[in-house]
């Protein structure tokens, strides 16, 4: 596949894509190439235009069913009705607190402010 790879970039950038300029790219990258891969592709290349075998490869591959969309949400969890709960509101009394005593612990009234 990175042999394919460095002669489609080659082919991009108006190169030739000669087998050492396929060998050069895959290198560069840090690659290391088959030289038997790369001269048979480059062979099996040779005299033939990109540009229409990609065009031939895209109407072959076009009605390939390849996955997608992510998996549906979890099911329900069967047919059973969903009971609905209602929370009970608790009242709560309100607590008289001005009896004697500020929020220091101190009496009411004889703070500083």
């Amino acid at each position: 596949m990175k042999h394919i790879a460095a002669y489609m970039m080659l082919k991009m950038a108006g190169k030739t894509g000669t087998a050492d300029e396929v060998t050069a790219v895959i290198t560069a990258a840090g690659g290391e190439a088959d030289a038997d891969a790369v001269a048979k592709l480059v062979a099996d290349m040779e005299g033939k235009n990109i540009d229409e075998i990609l065009a031939g490869g895209m109407d072959l591959i076009k009605d390939i069913k390849v996955g997608g969309g992510g998996g549906g949400g979890g099911g329900g969890g069967g047919d059973a009705a969903a009971e609905v709960v209602e929370e009970e509101k608790v009242e709560e009394e309100e607590i008289d607190m001005s009896g004697g005593m500020d929020m220091f612990g101190g009496e009411e009234g004889t703070g500083d402010y």
